[in-house]
């Protein structure tokens, strides 16, 4: 018997998590389909991967846009077949401020992205999985720990992914009967454009400025590396990994 292609894709994929995870994916002889919305930024991803580049294609998506993840589906199954594997990747952020300042127009962006996003990719990965053959596959949600504590000024970034630990445990539970697995990896301070700047200083839940401490982004991606190996038997429902000396056990 042929063996079964294996096919991930991966949202927010032209820099940090994303990126650094499509090339850890590689060793685990995935098909990847990179997804973001700078076809720049998806190309370099693609060129890191050497003479592995032919393992990777590249689909411009915006993920707060349906018709654009409906692409993003579209041709994934086309080029494949098939998909085992989304890593809801794709996020934003709000300007920093007090809850009753931040204006709604910048609540909905971060929600539109960070969680509805992330739904919409979930729909179309629970459609094509349920139907393939085989059936089945992984999801893995990108969390971060404001899933589990907030910061301070940061009510829409905060709301979103504590949101997200609903879907996944909504998607691991409507999907186990179709051998659909799905888990949530919640990040603390990985060293990116997108995070690294903690080090410079972070507002505390006293009041106080403190730079915070970081890890390298490899630490992230071998996570998910290790969630995306299991077979479909086995799920890690909830997995973080943190910069050690960061100020989240504790009373900070």
């Amino acid at each position: 018997m042929e063996a079964v292609v294996k096919v991930a894709v991966i949202t927010g994929a032209g820099s940090g998590v994303g990126r650094h995870s499509a090339l850890a994916l590689l060793d685990l002889d995935f098909q990847i389909v990179l997804a973001g919305r700078r076809p720049q930024a998806l190309e370099e991803t693609a060129a890191l991967a050497g003479d592995r580049r032919d393992r990777m294609r590249t689909v411009v998506t915006d993920v707060s846009d349906p018709d654009s993840v409906s692409n993003l589906f579209r041709e994934t199954k086309a080029a494949f077949g098939r998909l085992d594997l989304l890593f809801n990747n794709a996020g934003t952020g709000a300007p920093v401020g007090p809850l009753e300042d931040l204006e709604l127009s910048e609540w909905q962006r971060v929600l539109d992205v960070n969680l509805t996003g992330a739904f919409l990719c979930t729909q179309h990965a629970l459609k094509l999985m349920k139907s393939q053959t085989p059936k089945g596959g992984r999801i893995i949600n990108n969390g971060s720990v404001s899933a589990q504590v907030p910061r301070p000024q940061a009510v829409s970034y905060t709301a979103s992914k504590f949101g997200l630990t609903g879907l996944t445990q909504t998607t691991a539970l409507e999907g186990r009967a179709d051998s659909i697995a799905c888990g949530q990896i919640d990040i603390g301070n990985a060293d990116t454009d997108m995070g690294g700047h903690v080090a410079r200083g972070m507002l505390q839940a006293n009041g106080s400025i403190a730079p915070e401490s970081t890890m390298h982004v490899d630490n992230v991606a071998r996570g998910v590396a290790y969630m995306a190996s299991l077979p479909l038997d086995a799920n890690v429902l909830s997995l973080t990994v943190m910069a050690n000396q960061m100020p989240l056990v504790g009373r900070g």
